[in-house]
């Protein structure tokens, strides 16, 4: 497969037919460091379009050298939106997101009849192109436990509870994202019945807004392995380091509670030196990579395509 490009097959899905007139909702998804961003830029220039950004961190203003954020020059004038567009020191779930990318779509699609969407987080990108469950309240009392629990026991203590109570939910969730772990939990506690039952397992609805085409990126693993240590290494270069110094006091953040974040904050706290913190940064963004891969192969619409 050529660098920056896609197949023939699924260029010929991206124009609006007379027997499907909607415009398309192209998503380009796939693991960290694959190549996203360059390949968005480069169809978005192609066909005169925007992108919208569906990462879960990128977001946020004060997060830029950990999250991989595009620079201008990266973006080469495409506009980008959803990039820098919240602070850290807001709360911003993937039904929020979805409700505003909606709108937003709505709007790019009345001057595009194509329109990117990209991005690492899958539940963000779910929720945009299929839709999220609808899910039962849960008592605030229940969710207070649990926060409780997390900061008395560590996030092991409930991923193991994940496992005994929803086998289904602990093999697909994040198990390193404290918020999904605690959102699993509390809707089983609350309810009697695993988090995973509420799901659905049938196709999405068709949406009246757009069609979906679905493109997952991926490369041969030693060298997306490679590529993955070199960002890490830029990473620090550009100055990690200072930037998680910057957000310690919002370490809490669901947002901090990733890869490329958790390393550093445990090196500050002396829980280990500086070249173990570096090799725990590259080990956990190839394992994160991994998890994408995952989520993005449960998903039978995902058209592969691999870079290289």
């Amino acid at each position: 497969m050529k660098e920056n490009a896609l197949p023939p097959a699924i260029l010929a899905q991206l124009s609006p037919s007379a027997t499907d007139p909607r415009p398309v909702l192209l998503t380009i998804a796939g693991p960290t460091a694959v190549g996203k961003t360059a390949l968005c830029v480069q169809l978005a220039q192609q066909f005169g379009t925007e992108i919208v950004s569906a990462d879960s961190r990128q977001f946020f203003r004060e997060l830029s050298i950990g999250t991989a954020k595009p620079t201008p020059e990266e973006m080469q004038g495409v506009p980008h939106h959803f990039i820098n567009s919240h602070s850290i020191s807001e709360d911003y779930s993937a039904g929020r997101f979805a409700t505003d990318a909606l709108a937003v779509l709505a709007n790019l699609f009345q001057r595009h009849p194509l329109v990117i969407l990209t991005g690492g987080s899958g539940l963000y990108v779910q929720a945009v192109t299929d839709g999220l469950d609808e899910l039962p309240s849960v008592p605030p009392e229940v969710r207070a436990q649990l926060h409780a629990e997390l900061a008395a026991h560590g996030l092991p203590h409930l991923v193991a509870e994940l496992a005994e109570t929803d086998p289904v939910a602990h093999a697909r969730i994040d198990q390193q994202n404290h918020q999904r772990v605690v959102r699993a939990l509390e809707i089983t506690r609350a309810t009697g019945r695993p988090f995973s039952s509420f799901h659905s397992d049938g196709p999405p609805p068709e949406n009246p807004l757009f069609r979906n085409v679905k493109v997952a990126l991926t490369r041969p693993r030693e060298e997306l392995y490679q590529r993955i240590n070199l960002r890490v290494e830029h990473m620090l270069a550009a100055g990690l380091l200072e930037e998680v110094r910057a957000v310690l006091p919002y370490r809490h953040h669901h947002a901090l509670q990733t890869v490329g974040y958790q390393e550093i904050f445990g090196f500050l706290d002396g829980e280990y030196d500086w070249a173990e913190a570096v090799r725990l940064l590259q080990r956990n963004t190839r394992r994160y990579a991994k998890r994408q891969l995952t989520w993005l192969r449960r998903d039978t619409a995902y058209q592969w395509v691999e870079l290289g």
